[in-house]
């Protein structure tokens, strides 16, 4: 009989958005009347659809695939096609970042990367990461027996977590804009962790998913914005919220040609070789058409059309976060980003607030203490949803707790 790995054991028995569902179903269940008056705020999906030449390179990409002078196979590198990797690099040298396009490896999206890219970390490697956090930080490190420990983001330091240099870390994941929270890294903010991160020898695995929100200049883009982040860095990043991809699955990951780690017997050993050894074995990348579509995002008209979308979700935000500025609630996020951390008014716990604003207001938000046990006593909402039921949301809000 086989063995199982038991650190699966260890895990919540559900994943957080699982648990939502079922008291969701369950209150439907019970008041199936409600059903279409229930507004979701909780998951962080987009809405709204593809910029229209996406589209377009999708359909152009998926027709050369029934040609035979134009078909395409397996990928020969298994990195994406160049195509699709020089955009990205003039997309960051439009914010002023320097980018390769050898140092970029195309994904199905930044959830992936983010759990995998630890398969080529031993598991006796103490990995940090900030509280509250996105569950697949923990998650995939605690399938795989690592010691986990955390830097607290608390409302005293604005949720966003500060490096401790009494405290040893071998990896470190950080996400600015943060999702939960919302909350970014200040260049200066950003600069003490690498410079906590060299100091350790540590490797910082970077979630830069919501980049694009971001509207503050002292806020980077990217963590190769700040100095040293080439000596201790790895970039992960999405077109899942930039673009819309949640269905279309592409991201990308960013690893500096020079990053490396010492092995076992001294020898200096290339985190980029790795990675690509590990994913030769285990991806075989992402289709044709969909990086055909990913390429057209960073042309000047996707960038002008996905704008339109992105400034869609920051009025949202915006919206959320007046209305919280009304009612005297404490929160992160909404500037920056698309999440508005708020803190649970009435001193109610995350899942009673959820419960309470469910059964309501039929408003679907997400209980902070799914994130850690720092984001007991907040709760978070998206501007991912339409705006006429934002504002509705935001009205039943305002009325049950004005």
């Amino acid at each position: 009989m086989p063995e199982l790995n038991e650190n699966f054991l260890k895990l919540e028995k559900n994943y957080l958005f699982i648990n939502i569902a079922k008291k969701i179903n369950a209150f439907i269940e019970a008041n199936p009347e409600k059903k279409d008056n229930i507004i979701r705020m909780g998951i962080g999906d987009v809405t709204l659809p593809l910029a229209p030449c996406v589209v377009e390179a999708v359909k152009k990409g998926a027709e050369e695939m029934g040609v035979k002078e134009t078909f395409k196979g397996y990928e020969d590198s298994g990195t994406g096609y160049d195509f699709l990797k020089e955009a990205i690099s003039e997309y960051y040298a439009s914010f002023g970042t320097i980018v390769k396009p050898s140092e970029i490896r195309i994904s199905d999206g930044a959830k992936s990367d983010c759990g995998n890219i630890v398969d080529i970390f031993g598991d006796n490697n103490v990995v940090l990461i900030t509280d509250p956090a996105y569950p697949v930080y923990v998650d995939s490190n605690l399938m795989s027996g690592r010691k986990v420990i955390y830097a607290d983001c608390t409302k005293e330091n604005g949720f966003c977590a500060v490096p401790d240099p009494d405290v040893h870390a071998d990896l470190i994941y950080l996400c600015s804009p943060n999702n939960p929270t919302g909350a970014a890294f200040t260049t200066e903010q950003l600069k003490a962790w690498i410079d906590y991160a060299i100091a350790e020898k540590a490797i910082i695995i970077y979630d830069a998913a919501y980049e694009a929100f971001i509207t503050e200049d002292n806020v980077p883009r990217s963590i190769f914005a700040v100095e040293g982040a080439r000596k201790c860095a790895i970039e992960i990043c999405s077109l899942s919220k930039t673009a819309g991809f949640t269905g279309l699955r592409c991201g990308y990951t960013v690893i500096p040609e020079d990053l490396e780690v010492e092995a076992s017997d001294g020898t200096k050993v290339n985190i980029s070789q790795i990675w690509g050894r590990r994913q030769g074995s285990k991806f075989n990348g992402v289709s044709y058409p969909v990086q055909c579509g990913a390429a057209a995002v960073f042309s000047a008209e996707g960038r002008e059309q996905i704008k339109v979308n992105l400034e869609y979700y920051k009025e949202n935000a915006r919206i959320i976060a007046s209305a919280l500025d009304d009612l005297g609630i404490f929160y992160t996020g909404g500037k920056n980003s698309p999440y508005i951390w708020l803190e649970c008014p009435k001193g109610m716990g995350s899942w009673e607030f959820f419960d309470y604003l469910l059964t309501e207001a039929n408003v679907v938000g997400t209980p902070g203490a799914g994130f850690g046990k720092n984001g007991e006593g907040f709760f978070r909402l998206t501007s991912f949803g339409d705006r006429d039921k934002t504002i509705e949301a935001v009205g039943r809000i305002k009325a049950l707790l004005s």
